[in-house]
């Protein structure tokens, strides 16, 4: 039977094929159990140095009793959307505690990080309106973009250089001040782990008549006194007009949420196509990420810890010789450069059990391949070290670090 020639291009892709055969395929890899900071992939227990569950609560026991009990009460789905049969009392009650978290007057739980974007993006730009986004942003927030100018309403998509204010600013001032416009950015930096220029984002988004849309997936929890993100990392409240964040890293479920003015998340209610279309974020998910919420809020300690960790490994990589950017968080990137050497990197690192993750083009700019490395609050300082340690064998080994 003929291919169609539709599918000509999946036929032909053969990239991945070769990496796995030649054993250096480091993406999909199965993990078959969790042992606190340690996963288990094929048998091996490995030092997981390249989850998003910072706090540890994914693997709290709490967490997962507070899963548990909902999943036996509601089932394990809500089988519906949100708009139909699929609200829960769970799910408003959760809104209105994230509400008052992130101190807006409302919230609106979807069932993962990447909807919240894609469709509270997509229902606030009209036709004819401007975003401006920094070119480091998630991904989920330009599909948001690309999603509006899909149903025909000619969005203008506007992308300045990473952190650049002055080039956002000439790209704002080119336009009528009565033009509808949105700054959107990432708090942190999913891969960089730099923090956005917040305050100053305030300025210009008061100065030029526009919506300040702030994504704090990789913040809360992360950043702040009271892991309250990138407003309370700069001192202030209220300088983002909507907050968006997602329940899989900090708050140790699956989910995501926007937070703003009653009037903005009603309207976001009733236009999103990823909240109406979608089934809800099940019982279980809304149960842990409430129980991760309560432990946020009473434990702060747990912030500080991932804080110290996060300033350990920055200060260790420097010490040895990493590029590591501009990082300020727990996120911490070994920049390589070439694709080839961060495979390899990878590859040596998981040999010495170790799990980080390869990032390549198009996820950064081409030649910047890196080594995603990143830290939860239940990681202990002896294991730290160790990898601190290997790392800088490894590295020296592929002739990565530079000579002195």
């Amino acid at each position: 039977m003929a291919i169609p020639s539709l599918l000509h291009k999946c036929y032909d892709f053969d990239l991945a094929e070769k990496s796995r055969n030649d054993g250096s395929y480091p993406f999909f890899r199965p993990i078959e159990g969790f042992s606190g900071s340690h996963v288990i992939i094929n048998g091996k227990r490995l030092f997981m140095a390249g989850s998003n569950n910072y706090l540890g609560l994914a693997v709290d026991e709490r967490v997962k009793a507070a899963a548990a009990e909902a999943a036996m009460k509601y089932g394990s789905s809500c089988s519906g959307s949100r708009f139909m049969n699929g609200t829960l009392d769970l799910h408003e009650q959760l809104e209105e505690r994230i509400a008052a978290f992130t101190g807006k007057e409302a919230a609106l739980c979807f069932t993962t990080g990447y909807q919240a974007n894609l469709g509270a993006i997509s229902a606030l730009l009209g036709r004819g309106d401007h975003i401006f986004i920094d070119k480091y942003s998630h991904a989920s927030i330009f599909d948001g973009i690309f999603l509006a100018s899909g149903m025909l309403k000619q969005v203008n998509m506007h992308r300045y250089t990473h952190n650049d204010m002055q080039e956002l600013e000439q790209k704002l001032a080119a336009l009528p001040l009565e033009a509808n416009k949105i700054i959107a950015t990432d708090g942190v930096f999913s891969m960089e782990g730099c923090i956005a220029n917040l305050p100053r984002l305030r300025e210009l988004a008061d100065r030029y008549n526009a919506v300040l849309y702030l994504d704090e997936a990789h913040a809360y929890g992360v950043i702040g006194e009271h892991g309250k993100g990138t407003e309370e990392y700069f001192g202030y409240r209220a300088l983002a007009d909507i907050i968006m964040c997602t329940f899989s890293k900090s708050f140790g479920s699956i989910g995501g949420f926007i937070a703003g003015s009653y009037k903005v998340i009603d309207y976001v209610k009733h236009a999103s196509r990823s909240l109406i279309f979608s089934a809800s974020m099940p019982p279980a998910n809304i149960a842990a990420a409430s129980a991760a919420l309560d432990i946020i809020e009473t434990e702060p300690q747990i912030i500080h810890r991932l804080q110290r960790i996060g300033s350990k490994m920055i200060d260790g990589f420097k010490t040895i010789g990493f590029n590591i950017g501009t990082t300020q968080t727990p996120i911490v990137p070994l920049i390589i450069g070439n694709d080839e050497k961060t495979f390899m990197f990878w590859h040596m690192l998981f040999e010495h059990d170790i799990y980080v993750n390869p990032v390549i083009s198009p996820a950064v700019p081409p030649n910047g391949a890196l080594l995603r490395t990143s830290y939860m609050a239940i990681h202990e300082d002896e294991d730290l070290d160790h990898v601190l340690n290997v790392t800088e064998s490894v590295a020296r080994t592929l002739q990565i670090l530079p000579t002195s």
